[in-house]
């Protein structure tokens, strides 16, 4: 592979390829009544996803009394953080005029991350799929909660490669079923998610490369087995539809606090970016629900911008960042991904605003910020998505072709998606609010 000649064609590779923070904007973005005519999936889909979780809601109830509160739905708070809003004027160049919002997955419940959406939404399906093939469910979703449903489940093996979080989503759910589940996590997965894991009964395989090989070493091992499933991070639909849902959750908070959406009140999501199937679904999402009046902007560390080298070169998971010189090597553990999911690169081709890349130490100076002026913690990769919102200045294409305005920047609102960190043990806590 000929970089230099990639880096010539597409010059916003240089500053990627050195190693700087990168600001890239997508020529191919389109609008959205033009663009949805050419995706591989549809409202529809959202539709029989959105109902899907809606059937297991007894059982999650049931099974994870932290779901109580919402009778079982799956969600996280919206919460307004003024005081992060004024820090990242004041301190780190932004230049926000509405309001900054956090959407706190890092509080979603059972696994405490984004990927307590996609990740549980596919097991869910697939064991639907299995009770439904095998004559277990007839219509009452707390059978899943019982002894007969586990013993029957505990015939299957589910699998799944991972940094970090969705193998958390997927091992305790999987577990909670009653499957023999397998996590297999790349060298740069915290030890505290494995311990955890194999608190919950899930075997965890470890190896000493990165999130690739651990996502194919996963893969080739459930294939020898008929009764073994893997959850494909990089391929999945169902993953992607699980995330889709999340925008939905989102209009309806948005509505609930008064915040309107539409073309004279922008709204602007940052979404940190690993493999893409968390932010790629949200982002499909959010388009079917919000058309033009939202931007998706994607947010990935300096090493490890593998969706940037992806979308803008067009050649998808056909890059690694390793093929620029990168490491893929940051503490932002769940996005420590150095190839991108084709599947979800070219489903959002013409969805996404731009990506933008940030420095690990930027991480830990917004980790703090949030936390001693909100009061809120999350993980480093979840304030990746502050870095989008210091750099929309800096997307002058896109502002200028959008004619976002001064005026209509001042009536937008910021959303901020915070992937993870409620489940960070305490001594973590600290060590990451005392990093520099």
């Amino acid at each position: 592979m000929d970089i230099k000649s990639l880096i010539a064609r597409f010059p916003a590779l240089a500053d990627a390829a050195a190693q700087r923070e990168t600001v890239w904007e997508n020529p191919a973005v389109r609008p959205f009544d033009e663009a949805k005519s050419r995706l591989p999936l549809t409202e529809a889909d959202v539709d029989d996803a959105e109902a899907r979780l809606a059937r297991f809601a007894p059982f999650l109830e049931k099974h994870f009394p932290e779901t109580a509160p919402r009778r079982g739905v799956i969600e996280s708070p919206l919460t307004d953080i003024p005081h992060m809003r004024d820090y990242l004027n004041e301190r780190r160049g932004a230049r926000l005029d509405g309001r900054l919002l956090l959407k706190r997955d890092s509080d979603l419940p059972i696994s405490g991350s984004v990927k307590a959406r996609g990740g549980i939404y596919e097991v869910l399906k697939h064991s639907e799929e299995l009770a439904l093939e095998n004559g277990l469910l007839h219509g009452d979703y707390t059978v899943f909660d019982t002894q007969k449903s586990r013993d029957f489940f505990h015939q299957y093996a589910i699998h799944v490669g991972s940094t970090g979080n969705l193998g958390l989503s997927i091992g305790i759910m999987g577990a909670a079923i009653g499957y023999r589940a397998t996590v297999h996590m790349s060298a740069d997965a915290k030890q505290w998610k494995k311990d955890l894991l194999r608190e919950k009964g899930v075997t965890v395989v470890e190896y000493a490369s990165d999130y690739s090989k651990a996502v194919q070493e996963g893969r080739a091992l459930a294939q020898r087995d008929p009764r073994s499933y893997f959850v494909d991070d990089e391929n999945s639909a169902d993953l992607f539809l699980g995330y889709a849902v999340a925008a939905r959750r989102l209009k309806a908070q948005l509505a609930e606090m008064r915040i309107a959406v539409d073309a004279e009140h922008p709204l602007f999501v940052y979404l940190p970016c690993g493999v893409g199937g968390a932010p790629g679904g949200i982002a499909f999402g959010l388009k079917q629900e919000f058309g033009d009046d939202v931007f998706c902007i994607f947010v990935e560390p300096v090493q490890a911008c593998c969706m940037l080298l992806g979308m803008a070169t067009g050649l998808h998971s056909g890059i690694c960042v390793q093929d620029f010189g990168l490491t893929g090597l940051t503490a932002a553990d769940g996005l420590a991904v150095g190839r991108p999911s084709g599947f979800v690169g070219r489903a959002v081709a013409e969805l996404v605003s731009g990506v933008v890349t940030v420095g690990d130490a930027v991480l830990f100076d917004d980790l703090r910020a949030l936390a001693d002026g909100e009061g809120i913690f999350i993980e480093p990769s979840a304030c990746a998505a502050f870095q989008g919102a210091v750099k929309l200045h800096d997307m002058k294409q896109l502002l200028a072709s959008q004619n976002l305005t001064e005026e209509r920047l001042r009536n937008a609102a910021h959303v901020a998606w915070a992937t993870g960190g409620s489940m960070v043990p305490a001594r973590e806590r600290e060590a990451y609010l005392a990093a520099h």
